[in-house]
C-alpha cells in the first residue's frame, strides 16, 4: 500500500467577514449550482498557509522566499560595504539576471532595472549561495565570474517550493512541478453580499463648526461555511525534496495543520473572523483523486424544507459523507484508508489526524 495520494476535505465556518477581496474590494464569489457562493481563491489560501507562523516554525530552514528584489538587496549590501555605485549596480544586475528577465530601464528610477519582472521563488540554499557570492565580491573587490553565477539549485529542499511548485520562464530546467493541488474554497450555501456602512469620529472635534463624522465609508461582507479540497501527491513531494522522507512528513503535517487552523487575513482587524475547521476528512491511497464538491451542487439552503431550523454544519457534513459513500459504491473504494475530525460531533483529534496523513 503506497498511499501515493493524500486528499483533504475540509469544512470551515466563518462569521461575517471579507476574507478575500476582488478588484472592487468586495468578497470574491463564484456561481455554482445556479446560485452565488462566497469564494476564497487558492492563491490566497496557499499564501496564508505558507507564510503562517505555524508553517514557518514547523519547517524552519526549509521555507523559500518569493520576491522580485534580489538584485536590489544585493546592490544595497554592496554599496553599504563601500563598493562604488556603478560596480554595485553591474554586479547586482548580473546576480538578479540569473533568476529571470529584468525590468526595462527607467530614467527616473534607474535601480528599477535590478528588479526581476516576475516573482521568483528561491530556496534557502539559493539565498545562501547569493549571500556567499556577495560576501566574496565584497572581500575580493571584484565582479562575479561566470561560474560563480550558477546560483540556481535542483536539490533545493524547500518544502513550500516542493508543495506548491515554481516556474522560471527563462530557466525551465529549474522548474518544480507542484506536489499539492488546492481548490478555491466555496461556501456550501447561497450568499448575498451585504454592506457595512461605517463612520469615524474626530476625537478632537468639539462641534464648533461641524458635528458630523470625519470619515464615512462602506465595505462588503458575508458569512459562510466553506468547503476546501487539497490533494497531495506524496511520491512527487518526496521526489521534489530529494527523497528526504522525514522532511516530506513534516511538510504534509504542517500543511494539514495550517489548512485547519490558519484563516485568510482579509479585513481581520474589522471582523475578527479567525476560525478553525469544523470538520476534516483525510483519505490516502493510490486511486485517482476526486473532489467531493459535487456534494454541494445542491446548496445547503434553509428554504429547501428539510427542517424549520436547519443545522448548516451538520447538513454539510452529512452531504459530504454521503457523496463520498456514493462515489465508493459506484466506482469502488476511492481510497485505502481514511480518518476524520468532527468538531460538531466532538469526535477525532488533531494529533491523530496529523499522524495519519504524515505516517
Amino acid at each position: 500500500m503506497n498511499n501515493r495520494f493524500i486528499q483533504l476535505h475540509i469544512l470551515t465556518s466563518y462569521p461575517p467577514a471579507n476574507l478575500n477581496r476582488d478588484d472592487l474590494g468586495r468578497p470574491k464569489t463564484a456561481k455554482m449550482g445556479g446560485v452565488d457562493r462566497l469564494r476564497v481563491s487558492s492563491q490566497s489560501l496557499k499564501r496564508h498557509w505558507r507564510t503562517s507562523e505555524l508553517f514557518q516554525q514547523a519547517l524552519e530552514g526549509h521555507v523559500g522566499t518569493r520576491t522580485k528584489v534580489l538584485g536590489l538587496q544585493a546592490y544595497d549590501r554592496l554599496v553599504d560595504a563601500g563598493i562604488g555605485e556603478k560596480n554595485a549596480f553591474d554586479w547586482a544586475k548580473s546576480i538578479a539576471g540569473v533568476f529571470g528577465a529584468l525590468k526595462k530601464a527607467n530614467k527616473d528610477k534607474p535601480l528599477q532595472e535590478l528588479e526581476i519582472e516576475q516573482l521568483v521563488h528561491i530556496s534557502p540554499s539559493e539565498q545562501q549561495a547569493i549571500d556567499q557570492l556577495v560576501d566574496t565580491l565584497i572581500s575580493e573587490q571584484r565582479g562575479p565570474e561566470k561560474a560563480e553565477l550558477e546560483l540556481l539549485r535542483h536539490d533545493n529542499r524547500a518544502a513550500d517550493i516542493a508543495l506548491f511548485g515554481r516556474m522560471l520562464a527563462s530557466k525551465t530546467a529549474y522548474n518544480t512541478e507542484a506536489a499539492c493541488q488546492v481548490a478555491h474554497a466555496i461556501s456550501v450555501h447561497p450568499v448575498v453580499i451585504e454592506d457595512d456602512y461605517f463612520t469615524a469620529v474626530d476625537d478632537l472635534n468639539i462641534h464648533r463648526d461641524d458635528a458630523g463624522a470625519a470619515h464615512i465609508g462602506e465595505t462588503g461582507f458575508a458569512a459562510g461555511l466553506f468547503y476546501s479540497y487539497i490533494c497531495i501527491n506524496r511520491e512527487l513531494l518526496m521526489d521534489n525534496l530529494g527523497g528526504d522522507e522525514a522532511l516530506a512528513r513534516k511538510a504534509i503535517a504542517a500543511l494539514t495543520e495550517a489548512a485547519l487552523k490558519v484563516a485568510p487575513s482579509g479585513k481581520q482587524n474589522s471582523f475578527g473572523s479567525r476560525a478553525y475547521a469544523s470538520y476534516a476528512l483525510a483519505e490516502k491511497g493510490d486511486q485517482q483523486p476526486r473532489s467531493l464538491s459535487a456534494a454541494f451542487l445542491m446548496p445547503i439552503d434553509q428554504n429547501r424544507g428539510q427542517s424549520e431550523k436547519l443545522d448548516f454544519a451538520k447538513a454539510a457534513i452529512e452531504a459530504l459523507e454521503q457523496q463520498r459513500d456514493h462515489f465508493d459504491r459506484v466506482y469502488g473504494d476511492c481510497c485505502d484508508s481514511k480518518a476524520e475530525i468532527n468538531v460538531v460531533a466532538g469526535t477525532g483529534s488533531l494529533a491523530e489526524l496529523l499522524a495519519f496523513v504524515s505516517e
